[in-house]
């Protein structure tokens, strides 16, 4: 059985007329009727009854005349799966990110995604950035929205999408938390709530970074991995911490951010998009195009710098 020979009885079943379906076939008659004569010995019943006044359909020729339009619409729809597939218009997107994404950057860029290409099934992790890059290099994720800088090795692309500074989360009921600003040097002795040496260890080395450059010996009372989990803990009391201004929009009540006056500038903080460019597939690319127009609206090209 071939496609071209279920395209026939449909068509036959049209015009129940041997002469008129080739013509709509752009075929002679003979080989028509032969198909079809094929067709009905291979399947072992009559599709059309032969009468003097034109075809009828038998009852085996209609279910098989439903079938076949099935079948034909599932064909197509394989071509079309095949042609927006790669046009990146369909198919599986797996993407990965760190907590902090979720603040503006991640819901902003899935929306403007899914609005452009709502075909495309995206299915997103939330991890730490240590556990992204090794899920983008051994190639279980296509994507990731990590925290920048990343200080450990990595083959993966980054590509900046958000920068950011850090600022001082304490307690509403602090004895800091009506400061309009305060520097890194004031907190000597203070408890700090710090991220995890282990599972976030670029932004723990960072911090520290700061505490040493300011000369600051942190009192550390508390690690955590996620910053939605340290603003928890700085609420209730367990410390003071440093965490990245966008919280600002999301943080409860219950905390206050206040600007820091000494933050060297090379401590900038912020998102960035992590990839291996040779195993983009068109969907992730056209992701990694709507991110930078999402967050870079006016550039031509992103600003990536590898590691």
């Amino acid at each position: 059985m071939e496609l071209r020979q279920l395209r026939q009885v449909i068509v036959l079943s049209e015009t129940l007329n041997f002469h008129r379906a080739a013509e709509r076939l752009h075929m002679a008659q003979p080989p028509l009727s032969t198909s079809i004569k094929k067709l009905e010995e291979e399947l072992g019943v009559l599709l059309f009854d032969r009468l003097s006044t034109g075809l009828r359909l038998t009852a085996a020729g209609e279910a098989v005349l439903q079938n076949a339009k099935r079948a034909l619409f599932f064909v197509d729809e394989v071509r079309r799966a095949a042609r927006d597939g790669v046009a990146g218009e369909e198919g599986l997107l797996r993407i990965g990110f760190v907590g902090s994404a979720t603040y503006s950057l991640m819901p902003q860029i899935v929306r403007s995604f899914h609005r452009q290409y709502p075909r495309v099934d995206l299915e997103i992790e939330e991890s730490t950035t240590t556990e992204l890059l090794r899920r983008i290099e051994d190639h279980s994720l296509d994507l990731a929205l990590v925290r920048h800088p990343v200080l450990t090795p990595t083959a993966a692309q980054l590509t900046v999408l958000q920068l950011d500074h850090l600022v001082l989360a304490v307690s509403a009921d602090s004895a800091f938390a009506q400061r309009s600003e305060i520097a890194i040097a004031e907190l000597e002795g203070e408890p700090f709530v710090a991220y995890s040496r282990t599972l976030v260890p670029t932004m723990h080395v960072l911090t520290m970074q700061v505490f040493q450059d300011a000369g600051v010996q942190p009192r550390i009372t508390q690690e955590a991995v996620q910053v939605q989990t340290i603003l928890g803990l700085v609420e209730s009391g367990l410390g003071m911490a440093l965490v990245p201004a966008v919280v600002q929009r999301y943080a409860s009540n219950g905390v206050r951010l206040i600007p820091l006056t000494d933050m060297p500038s090379k401590y900038t903080v912020g998102i960035a998009m992590a990839s291996l460019p040779d195993a983009l597939t068109p969907a992730a690319r056209n992701f990694i195009a709507v991110a930078h127009a999402a967050v870079h609206p006016s550039a031509t090209q992103p600003p990536a710098q590898s590691s």
